[in-house]
Parts: C-alpha cells; structure tokens; sequence
C-alpha cells in the first residue's frame, strides 16, 4: 500500500463514532479506500441505515483527512450498512433476523400499536429490511393501522407468508380470524401462538424485527422473553403520571428478565395530557429517553384508515418524530449488539 493510503487511514482512525466511542478504523467501518490523485475514495459502512449521524462522520472525516495528508483535497464517501447480528439468535432459533425488539406499554390506550407501526415502517423507509408482529395476540390492531383488516397470509410449504405493505413485512392473529369473533386462548397457547409467529412463517433476511406486546406484565412478554433472545425493549408511555406508573412496571419487568430496556417514547404529549413524564421516568431508571410524540389528529386517523402518519403526512411534527425515534432506536440497537459481542465497553450507554 502506499504511503498516503497509510497516512489517510491513520488520520481516519482519529475519527470516533459518537454512539460506539471507539474510532471508526478499529470498528472496521472504512472499506475499499482507493487513492485516484487528490481525491481519497473509500466506503463508511454504518451500524444501521438508519444512522442519523452520516452528516457528522462526513464532517469529521473532512476535518480528520483534508489539510492533514499532503495531496489529498478531496473525499468521495460511499455509505453502506450493515446491522449488527444478535449471536444468541443463530445459537437458538433457525430465524433469519439481526435483531428482535419488543414494544411494551404498562396499560393500554398509550399508543403503543401506533408507535410499534410508524416505528417499523420509518425503519423500512430508512432502508432496513424489517418485520412487523403483532404479539396482542387477543386484540391484534396491527392489520387496521396498516391498512390490511382484509388481508389472509398465504401458506407456501407449510409456512405462512407474512403479508408485506409499506416495505414492512407483517404477521398477525387478525388475519386468521374474522374482525367480530373473539380470539379465546389460556396462557400455553398464547405462548404457543407467539413462539409460531417466529418459526412457523416465511420470513424474509430481516434486520430489525418489531414484536408488538399486548399491554400489562402478563403471559406474552414473559413467553417472548423465555422463547427469543430479545435486543431490547422499549416502553412507550403517556406523559401523565398514572400512564409512568405503569410504565415503570414494565420496565422494572424486562429487567427482571434481563432484557435491555433500549428507551422510553412519551406518547401523546401536549396541551391535553401535557408533557415531561416519559422523560422523568427515563432518568430515574437512568435508561434513555427516545424521543416524544406530539398527540395529533393525523396520528388517529393514520391508525384508523391504514395509512402510518409517516407515510401519509412525514413532514408534520409527529412524522418527524417517528422518523427520528426510528433512527435513535437503530443506534440504540447497534450499541446494545456490540456490547453483547464484546465489540465495545458494557458501560456505555450510547
């Protein structure tokens, strides 16, 4: 190789990734460097193409390389991604995902369903490969808000096929029972059910899939976490005091059972029910605080027609906000995976 790959390679490797705190050589994140007269040409390969901090790694690089290596004046970035896989996935089940995250919420009607739908498809507009399962095994309210209550999956050798809309690929107990008649089970089906949802359907290669928990600390969480090793969790709550409560015993649930609790969403947040506790719940667990959902009409009716305010209305406020919780809960995911490969220090929280 020649000198100035060498001198740029050791000006990149000044460089830190802000979410992982190691640089980005060592990571193993710059790729294919090629040096074509004054111009340095290689690929960043991110954590997540939903990485929100491309624009910082093109600044930093900038900085790290232009005026510091004689002859170079110019850097021709490429950006790739790769999703850091859960080992304990390929060491227990026969799925082809990176990463499983479960949405949990302590009491119902906090938006829970909403944030695990806008989550999912702003990760899939991100350009993630993702899967959308609807855990509420007994009230599933995924099909309505993507727009597929009329939807029946496919069965292709013995394995149903996930129904895909939105770049998302979605699995529900709605789509095998007809909108007015109940779904019945006592806990070893539910346990039953879910565990199906994995190993009984035609997944695509997956990076991040999203589990949709009913509400509460009962039989679907304990069987999802028994069942699959679990990246995270994140709780979703509303701003108001009695909603964090709950929340707070969800939380303290999937420490119980030694899930990492990725972040709390506040939902809902404004005027009516105000704002502030999702926020206060985060610090006193001393876990991070996503990001907050403004409460707002197009939200409501983006559930009740099929179409996820992400993809109906982006540019509002509570668009933006889910395209920036997506991004957060992708770094969050990257630092968590890393930590598990012993990749980075098990302290940093990210």
């Amino acid at each position: 190789m020649s000198e100035r790959h060498d001198q740029v390679m050791a000006a990149l490797s000044t460089v830190i990734e802000p979410e992982l705190h190691r640089d980005i050589v060592s990571l193993n994140m710059v790729r294919d460097l090629d040096i074509q007269g004054n111009a340095a040409n290689f690929t960043i390969v991110l954590t997540t193409p939903a990485c929100p901090l491309k624009d910082v790694f093109l600044q930093r690089c900038n900085a790290a390389v232009l005026g510091s290596v004689p002859g170079i004046e110019k850097l021709n970035i490429k950006w790739d991604a790769t999703v850091p896989t859960d080992r304990r996935i390929q060491g227990m089940l026969n799925v082809p995902m990176q990463s499983i995250v479960a949405v949990s919420s302590g009491k119902g009607g906090v938006g829970k369903s909403t944030v695990a739908t806008n989550l999912a498809v702003a990760l899939a507009e991100a350009g993630a490969k993702v899967g959308l399962i609807d855990a509420d095994i007994l009230n599933p309210n995924i099909p309505q808000m993507m727009g597929l209550s009329a939807g029946r999956p496919k069965v292709v050798n013995n394995k149903m096929q996930p129904i895909e809309i939105f770049g998302v690929q979605v699995m529900s107990t709605g789509f095998l029972t007809a909108p007015d008649k109940p779904m019945i089970m006592r806990g070893p089906m539910l346990h039953s059910a879910i565990r199906q949802f994995f190993t009984d359907v035609a997944w695509s290669r997956l990076d991040y899939m999203i589990v949709d928990l009913p509400p509460g600390t009962g039989d679907a969480p304990l069987s999802l976490a028994q069942s699959f090793p679990l990246a995270g969790a994140i709780i979703v709550t509303q701003p108001q005091e009695v909603a964090v409560s709950d929340a707070l015993r969800s939380a303290a649930m999937f420490d119980q059972l030694n899930v990492p609790v990725l972040g709390v969403v506040e939902n809902m947040a404004g005027e009516f029910f105000g704002t502030g506790g999702g926020e206060k719940l985060a610090q006193e667990r001393n876990i991070p605080f996503l990001g907050r959902i403004p409460l707002s009409a197009n939200v409501r009716e983006g559930g009740d027609y099929g179409r996820p305010v992400v993809v109906h209305d982006p540019e509002s406020a509570a668009g933006q906000a889910f395209a920036q919780l997506a991004k957060i809960t992708a770094a969050r995911i990257s630092v968590v995976m890393m930590q598990q490969a012993n990749v980075i220090p098990i302290n940093i929280i990210g």
